[in-house]
């Protein structure tokens, strides 16, 4: 079973319009315990994100920007260079809105996009939380790190039952009937025996891709060697 977000996703997000005051959205990120809020215009369509980081970069570089000396650690202003592609820092530290604030375009997410690819999402843009939208851009619901490693934590025994029931038994097409599965803190260890290597294969890549699965311990041994076989052949 392939999680996705809408598996994982909060629904009862906490957005703003562009109008909201900086003051407003300090105060709904604090009583609402979250790092970031969504954007949304009068349709309810996602135009960007205020974050933590948006805030903040306002006090940051408020004396840089009035003039008065100071000079921000080589750290923000490494941000600063790379914020360049998400609007004009300079504008936005001066804002005193959300959408004068606010980054965007805003990252945002289908409910059926995979855990995993909203993952590599999140690792690509560098945010903590992602906008879920609807197919026509209105916001539906937030997925955050935090709910992505909600898939570790799978109790063993659903993911042994996964495992025996859609991989040993639905998709491998061979006799499975010496194979043993035991699942410890999501570290999966397959032994016994079956017929051909190559199922073999096919069994711990298909097991390695279970949502929850750590890692795997593979001590499954085969009757037949089809793989050197067929390299045998076509040499």
């Amino acid at each position: 079973m392939q999680v996705k977000v809408k598996d994982v996703m909060t629904r009862d997000v906490a957005g703003v319009n562009a109008e909201t005051p900086f003051k407003d959205i300090a105060e709904l990120m604090i009583k609402r315990g979250v790092s970031a809020v969504p954007v949304v215009d009068d349709q309810g369509r996602v135009s960007g994100v205020v974050s933590e980081a948006d805030l903040l970069r306002k006090e940051e570089f408020r004396e840089r920007y009035y003039r008065e000396g100071y000079r921000p650690p080589l750290r923000a202003r490494l941000r600063h260079r790379l914020d360049l592609l998400g609007g004009d820092p300079a504008v936005r530290a001066l804002g005193d809105s959300a959408g004068e604030l606010m980054t965007t375009p805003a990252v945002t997410v289908s409910s059926d996009t995979s855990v995993v690819s909203a993952a590599r999402l999140m690792n690509r843009h560098g945010v903590r939380r992602l906008p879920v939208v609807d197919g026509h851009g209105r916001l539906a619901g937030i997925v955050s790190r935090h709910d992505l490693l909600k898939v570790f934590v799978r109790p063993d025994e659903e993911i042994a039952r996964e495992i025996a029931e859609d991989i040993v038994e639905r998709n491998l097409w061979t006799d499975t009937s010496n194979i043993e599965v035991t699942v410890r803190d999501g570290v999966v260890t397959v032994g016994g025996t079956i017929p051909e290597r190559s199922s073999a294969d096919i069994a711990i890549r298909l097991i390695r891709r279970v949502n929850g699965v750590v890692d795997v311990v593979n001590r499954l041994c085969w009757d037949w060697d089809d793989l050197r076989q067929q390299r045998w052949v076509s040499s």
